[in-house]
């Protein structure tokens, strides 16, 4: 079992190849509809996914609490998806989110300008003004979007087990090249670490629903990591009653866990009303 996840910038084929991979492997494939429906399906209202989805937020939006609420919201969907096991997951940060699994094989498929043009151009009978508009755009939205919930480049090639040019492959090829890493890269150790993780992972996300959108706890930029039997809680508050509150709470819901917290207090910080 692996976890794929796919970075791509705009027209460089990276549904298509994601597609042709997971039919390939037996995997599922899980774009960006699916992901947008479990988004909403967990509680985020569908009207405010525009402002976050896969994009830069705007001034006010990168200040409203919806920001916080839309990227747990979307972590528990990638988690959930992934914990399902033998799966492509396609943008949405999805690379970032499940970085620390074992099984996981990170992938970004770029392309040069004129090559990502005409495919535009093709696809939507353009000229070169709205095709390359439409490029800028993309990657401002996608750049601007990491930058804000992951604090990261997302053309950092570091972050990938492959970066593939697909102006040089076709989709056939790009995806036996990938299938042949996957099947490298595969082993039992890995996957057996890999359930562990997600299984850790989805704990934590969970604990921090819980205490959000349950319990109304509000901690800014709320996160939780599970280690064994401990449980960490990140974030920032702007009281220390707040914290001591969210560690009962935790301890409550994960009566099994260890809770302890390296919860930031900023006694000047102004949390989200």
């Amino acid at each position: 079992m692996a976890i794929i996840t796919i970075s791509r910038q705009v027209a460089a084929l990276g549904d298509e190849i994601a597609c042709e991979v997971a039919k390939k492997l037996g995997y599922k494939f899980v774009g960006r509809k699916e992901i947008e429906k479990r988004i909403v399906d967990l509680g985020f209202p569908a009207s405010k996914l525009e402002k976050y989805d896969e994009r830069k937020p705007g001034f006010f939006a990168s200040l409203a609490k919806d920001r916080d609420e839309y990227m747990d919201y979307l972590a528990t969907a990638i988690i959930e998806a992934a914990s399902e096991g033998n799966t492509v997951l396609i943008g949405r940060g999805s690379g970032m989110i499940l970085q620390e699994l074992p099984n996981l094989i990170a992938l970004r498929f770029v392309a040069k300008d004129e090559v990502r043009m005409e495919r535009l151009k093709k696809e939507f009978d353009w000229n070169d003004k709205q095709a390359k508009q439409r490029i800028d755009e993309s990657h401002t939205n996608r750049a601007g979007f990491h930058k804000s919930f992951f604090n990261r480049e997302n053309d950092d090639a570091t972050d990938y087990h492959l970066v593939m040019n697909t102006g040089i492959f076709t989709v056939d090829q790009a995806s036996d090249i990938i299938v042949q890493t996957v099947k490298s890269l595969e082993s039992e150790e890995k996957e057996a670490a890999g359930k562990i993780k997600v299984k850790n992972l989805l704990t934590a996300q969970n604990l921090v629903n819980t205490l959000v959108f349950k319990y109304k706890i509000n901690i800014n930029f709320l996160h939780a990591v599970v280690d064994g039997n401990t449980v960490t809680l990140q974030g920032v508050a702007d009281s220390s009653a707040i914290v001591e509150k969210a560690v009962v709470l935790a301890q409550k819901e994960l009566s099994d866990y260890k809770i302890q917290s390296t919860i930031s207090v900023v006694q000047d910080f102004k949390a989200y009303p």
